[in-house]
């Protein structure tokens, strides 16, 4: 396919491609997958080559959310029978991510729910971070602790933290269905602020919420107009008890197709498999590792994953590695100039304002099969239990 021949070429040079192509990415048919697959793979390894980042999530806090994000099992007025607690001594904390590194983690991501920490928040995460890289030499530590206030994100690099995970989710313009305790900017300008100071911007997107093909291009271009260093491309869980529960409108192939477009319109970052990998591609998993460099081992904040074992056993055989602690995840242009995953050069073929798609015809909606309820399962183990965690 000249389109496919055409991306190849862009993502080698780190050049954009247009908003037709990325739509066009999605649009392909089944037929074609395995070609859409091949070509994001050449540049996936020429990036990253077989490498694959494991990175590992701790939940310090669980529940008790005051925001109503609606993909969300933590959200104000959610029934979801998920495990609650406040905040984790360090101690705990690091006693969670030791079980991660023991498996091949990297990355230790420390997560909390609510809007965003407080100043006394932030001296607990500190201690949690020391905690942590005492016992850990050469440990990552990514905070996730919702929107920054002015000087926190230099507090948490001082702090020894390395990267802020803070992800769009989803397109400025369908954001407000989706949350309406903060805004879409606000969420930009969290970002901007661990850029600022220092830190290793994460920041990704979850699909599967309903919304369309322009939707998913626009807020993966916005990312990469962010320039954050790793995307996390999470599939909605769809939770009982959130108000997302009843959306499942993804298949294997809607999600390689994503992870593709992903990987050409930001070629040379971090891309992560977050959430949703085992409900949504299942069996698919391995053959998304030839576009995600990066996946999350175990269980995740409040749902069980895929067992560490069955991760690692995947990775090996589907002809990939585990990246070492001693191997740097990012090409050396992203390390030695402070990151971009290219220039920041206009969205190739116009503003779309109106959404619509230099004139290609919208795809039909896939086919989905009847909901794997039976996938999702709620984590009872691990941070906040007296049981072991998955890693």
């Amino acid at each position: 396919m000249d389109l496919l021949n055409t991306l190849v070429d862009k993502g080698l040079r780190r050049e954009l491609p247009t908003r037709e192509e990325a739509l066009a990415v999605l649009a392909t048919s089944d037929d074609d997958l395995l070609d859409v697959v091949a070509a994001a793979g050449k540049v996936r390894r020429h990036w990253f080559g077989r490498r694959v980042k494991l990175n590992y999530l701790v939940n310090l806090k669980s529940g008790l959310c005051p925001e109503d994000c609606s993909y969300c099992s933590q959200r104000l007025g959610s029934e979801a029978g998920i495990l609650k607690y406040t905040w984790l001594k360090p101690e705990q904390a690091s006693q969670a991510a030791a079980a991660g590194l023991a498996g091949g983690a990297k990355r230790v991501c420390l997560v909390a729910s609510g809007r965003g920490p407080t100043d006394r928040d932030v001296d607990r995460v500190a201690g949690t971070i020391k905690a942590i890289k005492d016992q850990n030499e050469g440990v990552e530590v990514c905070a996730c602790l919702g929107l920054l206030s002015d000087g926190q994100a230099e507090r948490l690099r001082e702090a020894g933290a390395d990267a802020y995970n803070h992800n769009l989710n989803t397109s400025e313009s369908t954001y407000g269905d989706i949350t309406t305790t903060h805004t879409y900017a606000d969420r930009v300008d969290t970002v901007n602020k661990a850029h600022a100071a220092g830190l290793s911007a994460c920041s990704g997107l979850i699909a599967g919420m309903g919304e369309s093909d322009e939707d998913l291009v626009d807020v993966v271009y916005s990312l990469r107009e962010l320039d954050p260093d790793s995307v996390p491309v999470n599939f909605l869980i769809p939770v009982e008890g959130t108000p997302l529960a009843k959306e499942w409108n993804l298949t294997p192939q809607r999600c390689l197709r994503i992870l593709a477009m992903v990987r050409f319109v930001c070629p040379d970052v971090e891309v992560r498999i977050a959430g949703g990998r085992e409900v949504h591609l299942r069996t698919m998993q391995p053959l998304a590792l030839n576009l995600a460099n990066s996946i999350f081992l175990g269980d995740y904040l409040t749902t069980e994953g895929q067992a560490g074992k069955a991760d690692l056993e995947m990775i090996a055989d589907a002809g990939f590695e585990v990246e070492g602690a001693g191997e740097v995840t990012l090409p050396e242009h992203r390390v030695t100039s402070g990151g971009g995953c290219g220039s920041h050069e206009s969205a190739g073929c116009g503003s779309h304002a109106d959404g619509g798609v230099c004139g290609t015809a919208a795809p039909a909606a896939p086919t989905v099969s009847e909901p794997r309820t039976d996938l999702v399962a709620v984590r009872r183990r691990g941070a906040g239990t007296d049981l072991a965690p998955n890693a």
